[in-house]
């Protein structure tokens, strides 16, 4: 299945940082913008979820939330979430359950050699649930302030 543009995004729930289980049905009425990062406390990741965390408060003005999803363990996702001081909710998919319903494990190459790995992508869901945007193949700088300005354009039209 894939997700398009303008349709309703299947409610799912997912175990998170926080001793949190989200699911999308919980959160209607509001936007949200979930992000695909391939492991936890690397370089790029990190600098990532910092992104989004200086934005934070912006996010909240344009009732967005933020969520992380990787397909890292539980331990490692609150590991990551502390030492970095993220002040949003990240997703172990280690089941690769919502990976799989956002379409973003794919064929990479990593020193010759290839393997199934998270695509670097982000997705913005309107405040009824349904897809309003998509970015994928990601490159993190400048990301989280184009989704901030996608989310508040979004939420500026309603």
């Amino acid at each position: 299945m894939t997700l398009a543009i303008g349709q309703p995004v299947p409610d799912f729930s997912a175990t998170a940082t926080g001793d949190t289980v989200v699911s999308l049905a919980a959160l209607a009425g509001r936007q949200v913008v979930i992000y695909f990062y391939p492991k936890a406390s690397t370089p790029g990741c990190t600098t990532e979820g910092g992104d989004f965390r200086d934005r934070k408060a912006e996010f909240d003005a344009a009732n967005t939330v933020i969520l992380g999803v990787s397909r890292d363990g539980l331990r490692a996702q609150e590991n990551f979430k502390a030492k970095q001081a993220f002040n949003f909710e990240l997703i172990s998919d280690k089941d690769e359950e919502v990976c799989r319903l956002f379409d973003v494990i794919k064929l990479k190459k990593l020193y010759g050699k290839e393997h199934l790995g998270i695509e670097r992508s982000t997705f913005l869901i309107d405040a009824d649930g349904k897809l309003a945007r998509e970015w994928r193949g990601v490159k993190v700088k400048g990301h989280a302030q184009e989704v901030l300005e996608a989310a508040q354009a979004l939420h500026a039209a309603r």
